[in-house]
Formats: C-alpha cells, structure tokens, sequence
C-alpha cells in the first residue's frame, strides 16, 4: 500500500503547478520533479485532457494501446483518490489539505450533515445550499492565470454547466459545453487554435461505465475504446503552438459482492460515517475505532498527515477523530454509503493512487 502520495515531486498537484508555471513564471505549489518535467515542452497553449478514473491500472486493458504508447511518467492523485477531490485540486493547483474538499462524503459543520460532494445532497438525497464558487480559496488558478492573460476553458458536457459541482470548481474559467464525443474533439482543437490558453477537458465516461458496470464488462471496453479514440483524434488534430497533455484523478479497482463489507451492527448503530468505501472517517473514541477495525480488518491511519502539508482549518474541522484505511480487497460500507457498484476508488492502494502522465 502507498502510504504518502506525492505532493512535492510527481502528484497531480505538481502536474498543475508545472502547466501554471510554464504560463505565468510561477505557481502555488512546488512543480514536477526534473526527469517528469523534461517530457512537458513548452507551447503557447496547453490542452489538459483528464480522463476521471484512468489510472495506470486501467493501462493494462486490451483497449488502451493508445495510452501506453502516449505515457511519458506516472503520478500519484492526492488523498483521498476521489474526483471532487482531484479536480479541486486541478482548480487551484493546491493540495486537498490546502483546499478543503477532502472526501467523496464529508462532514460538513456549517450544514451539521455529511454531503455528497459530487451531487451536493446528503445522505438522504435532500439538496444541500450553499455559496458553491465561493468554497474553494482564492484565487484559484483560473482566476490567476486569468491575471496573467491566460484565458482558462473547460470543455465538458453540457449538462454539467449549472451543476453545485461546476459552481465550485470553475470560478473564473469560461464553460464549453458539449454534447456529444465529436463535439468534445472539435471543440477541444478549435480553441486551443488561439494562443495564450489553457483548455482542461474532463471525460467521465471510463469511470461511470468501472463503477455501474465493472471493470471486465464489455460497457467497460466500450468506454476504453472511445476514451483512446478521443486522444488519439484530439493528438492528431492539434494545432501548432499548443501541446497536449493527459492524466486521471484516480484509478478503479472493481469488487465482487463477497468483498463489500456492509456495516450495519447495531453497537455502531447513530455513529458519524464520512469519506470513501476506501477510507472511511469515525467520530467515536478509540476503544471504539478499535473494534470498528478489528471487524473490518482494516488500519487505523492519523487523518491530518495523508491531505498534504499545511492543511487548512477548514480541512481539519471535517476530519473525523479516525481514518480507516481496508485492506487491497475490501470496500467498506457503512449506511449511507452506495453498495450497488462494482468498481470503488478513494483509498491508498496502488491501483487507486497511480495515475498517468500522457503527453500527445
């Protein structure tokens, strides 16, 4: 198990800080090591293609020769290896400790209820309000590559656009909504025509069809397929002076329904559960997480010290007293929690944490 993704060196947050620093001469957070750094080449524009749950593992499937053949390095996603979390910190080029979305479900004390971040809805499905554009510190890095005279855009589908999720994420970037694949390719290669860019286009479809259908379904192919024939079009389309570059926010690991431990005791029965399948959060003392560990053979892991340095105040007031951390083989899930899918992600494992570095 990976203990400490990178932060300093090869984490997705460096991957961020390198693209702002080549645009403006300077970011927030440290930058690629030298040996990742020297596959990026400089251009007046970047394309950054994010492709939500393709990490190094997926690279093995049958469908992904394009990416193999694309991969320059390999990065680790920040704790927890979720995609609100992942794209935060593409949003700020910060870590999740320095951001503040630090869980797929967090517990959220100005709401007093634990919230789904992606959906903005708790437990139950009732909507949670809030300020969304104003969560997330400032200036983030479309506002600072914007003081810069970089115009930031984010080519994603359409329906996303009013979501909570966008309104947090891209305070400051113009939205280009799309409809369908080909869409995403013109629209991708027709902006980053004009210099003095950065276009961050987001593809869902290999995470959706890992979780809904698994990872050895022929929907998971299929969603393989097309993702590479989406780089492969956008690479080969791709107008001087702008330089291509993809990663994910996390990689799958899929589970049968023999390794979903449901939690549902009656002595854990009105405890606190956030976070992740993959790493659970408990309010409770420590007699407590002990046998909340001993039944689910998990580890106990000190939740500050895996968010990255310096974490914010706001991060520590939504971390439970514990973190729980299953084994390679496990998805823990205490109510709340959706037990109906066949691939999770979230936690430390490698399979979760390692994500590519692609250069088109």
């Amino acid at each position: 198990m990976n203990l400490s993704p990178s932060h300093d060196s090869h984490g997705l947050v460096n991957l961020i800080a390198e693209i702002e620093k080549r645009l403006t001469g300077s970011s927030v957070s440290p930058t690629l090591n030298d040996r990742l750094a020297a596959n990026l080449p400089d251009a007046a524009t970047y394309v950054l293609v994010l492709f939500d749950g393709l990490g190094v593992a997926q690279l093995d499937h049958r469908h992904a020769a394009t990416f193999r053949a694309s991969q320059a390095g390999q990065l680790d996603a920040g704790f927890p290896t979720s995609t609100s979390v992942s794209l935060a910190t593409v949003a700020t080029a910060l870590t999740p400790g320095e951001h503040g979305v630090v869980a797929h479900l967090s517990w959220m004390p100005r709401h007093d209820r634990v919230v789904n971040t992606l959906k903005w809805v708790d437990l139950t499905g009732r909507p949670v309000d809030d300020d969304y554009s104003t969560i997330l510190p400032g200036p983030n890095l479309w506002e600072r590559l914007r003081e810069h005279g970089i115009e930031p855009i984010t080519v994603q589908p359409g329906n996303f656009e009013t979501t909570p999720l966008t309104r947090l994420l891209y305070r400051g970037a113009r939205f280009e909504g799309i409809w369908d694949y080909s869409d995403l390719i013109d629209a991708t290669v027709q902006l980053a025509a004009e210099p003095g860019r950065l276009i961050f286009t987001y593809m869902p479809n290999v995470d959706v069809a890992g979780h809904v259908h698994g990872l050895e379904s022929d929907e998971f192919g299929e969603a393989m397929r097309l993702a590479g024939g989406i780089w492969d079009a956008i690479r080969n389309r791709l107008p001087d002076g702008a330089s291509l570059i993809g990663t994910a926010d996390h990689g799958l690991i899929g589970f049968g329904e023999d390794q979903k431990l449901l939690v549902r005791e009656t002595r854990f029965d009105g405890m606190r559960f956030a976070g992740d399948a993959r790493g659970v959060h408990l309010w409770c003392d420590d007699e407590i997480a002990d046998d909340f560990r001993s039944l689910t053979g998990a580890s106990l892991a000190d939740p500050p010290a895996l968010f990255g340095p310096n974490p914010s105040s706001r991060t520590l007031e939504q971390l439970g007293t514990h973190l729980v951390l299953p084994d390679a083989n496990t998805a823990i899930l205490p109510p709340g929690f959706d037990k109906r899918l066949k691939a999770y992600h979230g936690g430390l494992d490698p399979r979760e944490v390692e994500i590519p570095l692609l250069i088109g």
